[in-house]
């Protein structure tokens, strides 16, 4: 179906003046900015329907929803179920790179927003990254898309990190679970979480360590950052934090796989992609830390 069509189709962009202009970003969507005499509008468009990342739509919009309760999010103006388009308020501000997070000073900021976030409505459904990482794991070997070279050896680490994380298990809590730069808005006051594909109720030392992983931060960066969601340094969370952001790392390496097996429309290299991430988590899994890291984990600190 052709954008104008898709417009059309939403009452609040029908029938006036528009001009739409398609914004960066976005793998399993495509997001343009839509200016109306109302107002200033984004609309996301699924570039495809989701389902081999077991993205669902209806859960995206309800936790999106959510999000705005929270009041990190944007409003929601409306949804189009089955044809996989969402319509949210544009923010004005400038969107995170990496090197906003890798200056110190935007940490509390974003633990803060995380805690805004996590506080606020519990969404729909849960996010455990063992069982998207089994599942995806699944897909790949049933459809025959490639998995990089000894991906199964550490199989049984992820067996004994789990095992690990269960003895002091987390309440779960609201969370957006792909929290790129690029999903991070700064208003010159204040920070807004957007994009809630792969939201769900979770450990909130995933959000931290996925934050640390997906932007590469420097080690003591994930100190400084579960440090400020937390209050004070929690020795435990910090390990558990890293932990989970080996296995965001190591998980995200399928989703990479399966996009790169299934996806030959979209002009990307993801297996490059998850190849960068796959080599970083083992270097962690073979590394020297992995055992006290487990250790830490288990404290009562």
């Amino acid at each position: 179906m052709a954008l104008s069509e898709v417009l059309d189709r939403i009452p609040l962009l029908s029938g006036v003046p528009r001009s739409v202009e398609e914004l960066p970003g976005g793998l399993t969507n495509r997001n343009y900015k839509v200016t109306v005499p109302g107002g200033a509008y984004v609309v996301r468009v699924s570039a495809s329907d989701g389902a081999l990342l077991a993205i669902d739509r209806d859960a995206e919009h309800a936790n999106t929803l959510a999000a705005f309760r929270a009041g990190v999010g944007p409003a929601v103006h409306d949804y189009v179920p089955g044809a996989g388009v969402l319509v949210v308020g544009f923010l004005p501000g400038r969107t995170f790179t990496e090197a906003d997070l890798r200056d110190t000073r935007n940490l509390p900021r974003v633990a803060g927003a995380c805690r805004r976030l996590h506080a606020g409505p519990r969404f729909t459904g849960d996010f455990d990254m063992f069982d998207v990482q089994r599942r995806y794991l699944a897909i790949v070997r049933e459809r025959g898309f490639r998995l990089p070279a000894r991906y199964l050896d550490f199989m049984p680490d992820v067996a004994q990190i789990q095992k690990c994380l269960e003895i002091r298990r987390e309440i779960t809590v609201p969370c957006n679970n792909d929290l790129l730069p690029g999903n991070i808005i700064d208003d010159g006051e204040r920070l807004w979480l957007i994009d809630y594909e792969y939201a769900g109720n979770n450990d909130p030392c995933f959000e931290l360590g996925n934050i640390w992983s997906e932007s590469d931060l420097p080690l003591d960066h994930l100190d400084e950052l579960v440090t400020a969601y937390y209050g004070r340094r929690l020795r435990n969370r910090i390990a558990r934090a890293r932990l989970l952001g080996l296995m965001s790392k190591y998980g995200w390496t399928l989703w990479a796989s399966i996009q790169d097996g299934a996806n030959e429309s979209i002009d990307f290299d993801f297996w490059s992609w998850g190849m960068e991430k796959y080599e970083r988590a083992v270097a962690e899994f073979t590394g020297p830390d992995l055992p006290r890291l487990m250790n830490d984990a288990i404290r009562a600190d």
